[in-house]
């Protein structure tokens, strides 16, 4: 089997199994070797965040000079992107071998009168092989969904664990309220391990607090007055981080939404709380914060463009505040797409009430959760956006959405979909943009 045989052999493990209970995936953890034993492992769940949480995480730890490996979800353009040694994402050869590993095990396991791993299960499953091969020092572990019933759950002794923002989102699995979701994330928390996580919601607070409680966890609440901005604009934002009494740092992050300061507050509070084990300066952590780099939220990937994978309620609630914000100064284009499973027609709503936007592109993302393009714009039009034009390919979508930005800003919203396929455009005409230069 090559590369390309596995990656689509593994695209269509959702079609013949079902999610496996978790003692299926510490069995198959325990043929494999227990490849996940002998790292330090920082647990991230959360509804919005994770990602960038882990992202401060990766880069403070590499800056302190230690073997890092990221586990991440979703892929914005190949499958590899979920698995990083030192930022840096693995090739196909690595990916092969342990996709082989994991289906020899689960193979032999079938026999036996088990299911198959499911498709997260066999990604998590390849991710522990990938990363003892690495001689990883600290895993930066992202749950996939939920907490309490993840793949990456049956880590038996996290070094932390860590609980970002919590929102309304999966929640035909999570459950209908903030409390129902938040007990599901708090599965994670293990005994005596500290949790580190977002207290603005007392919702929230209140279920993680007593898990952490119950279990003898040391809590660590990252409150909002915590932090505090200094300035904030295209370039990224400068803020103030207090985490007790007399250790305030200035912050810098390269990122221009807000929220991005409670989510490097996060990793530099628990980095902060673990520095008597990593040792790691307050300077290189300050340099690891600045120098972080996370796709495709809130990142400036041209001069007046940026990418914005928000596609949920807060997502899109703290997206719309962030373009807000510009639009005071800006002329504002949206390039816009969603699929068939997400509220669509309230994000839609919310950016055109909340952003007034100058003008919209809409697009469509391939697959069976597609959304016409022209379904999306007439929906823009009735929230009273007079400038919207359909445009079915994405690349064809951008383009227009970058001529008509002008001098103003162009926000790409609605779906990591959009996101990795933008990111892959983007990078295909850089490069003929370079080999036209060669030739000159």
């Amino acid at each position: 089997m090559n590369y390309t045989e596995a990656v689509d052999y593994i695209e269509s493990i959702p079609k013949f199994t079902t999610k496996n209970p978790p003692e299926h995936t510490r069995e198959l953890l325990r043929r494999l070797g227990d490849p996940q034993r002998g790292m330090k492992v920082i647990h991230v769940a959360g509804t919005n965040g994770k990602g960038s949480v882990c992202s401060y995480l990766n880069s403070m730890l590499i800056e302190g000079g230690y073997v890092t490996g990221l586990f991440t979800s979703p892929h914005l353009v190949k499958i590899n992107e979920r698995y990083q040694v030192n930022s840096r994402v693995i090739d196909d050869d690595t990916f092969l071998w342990a996709f082989e590993e994991v289906e020899k095990a689960a193979k032999e396991y079938c026999r036996e009168g088990h299911g198959h791993p499911s498709y997260f299960e066999t990604l998590f499953l390849m991710g522990m092989l990938i990363f003892q091969k690495a001689k990883t020092e600290y895993l930066i572990l992202e749950t996939g969904l939920g907490g309490r019933l993840d793949a990456t759950n049956v880590i038996e002794r996290p070094f932390a664990c860590i609980i970002t923002s919590i929102s309304r989102d999966h929640t035909e699995y999570l459950g209908e309220t903030i409390e129902e979701i938040a007990g599901e994330k708090a599965g994670i928390i293990k005994k005596g391990v500290p949790v580190i996580y977002d207290a603005h919601d007392p919702r929230s607070v209140a279920v993680i607090a007593a898990a952490a409680d119950r279990l003898g966890s040391p809590a660590y609440p990252l409150e909002p007055e915590m932090y505090r901005m200094i300035s904030h604009t295209k370039e990224g934002i400068d803020f103030t981080f207090l985490p007790e009494e007399g250790s305030e740092v200035t912050l810098s992050i390269p990122y221009v939404a807000e929220y991005q300061m409670m989510n490097a507050s996060l990793a530099y509070f628990t980095m902060d709380t673990l520095k008597n084990t990593h040792n790691i300066p307050k300077e290189t952590l300050i340099s690891g914060i600045r120098n972080a780099s996370w796709p495709c939220r809130m990142e400036t990937v041209m001069p007046g463009v940026v990418i914005d994978g928000a596609h949920n309620e807060d997502g899109v609630a703290q997206f719309v505040r962030t373009a807000a914000f510009f639009a005071e100064e800006n002329e504002i284009t949206i390039l816009f797409s969603a699929v068939s499973d997400k509220r669509y027609r309230d994000m839609i709503r919310e950016i055109s009430q909340g952003i007034h936007p100058d003008h919209v592109v809409t697009t469509q993302i391939h697959g069976s959760r597609q959304v016409p393009c022209r379904e999306l714009a007439e929906d823009f039009r009735l929230e009273g956006c007079r400038d919207v034009q359909a445009v079915e390919d994405v690349g064809k979508a951008f383009e227009k959405a970058l001529e008509t930005k002008g001098s103003g800003m162009l926000f790409c919203v609605g779906s990591l979909y959009l996101a990795g396929e933008i990111k892959e455009h983007i990078s295909r005409r850089n490069q003929t943009e370079e080999e036209l230069h060669a030739q000159l």
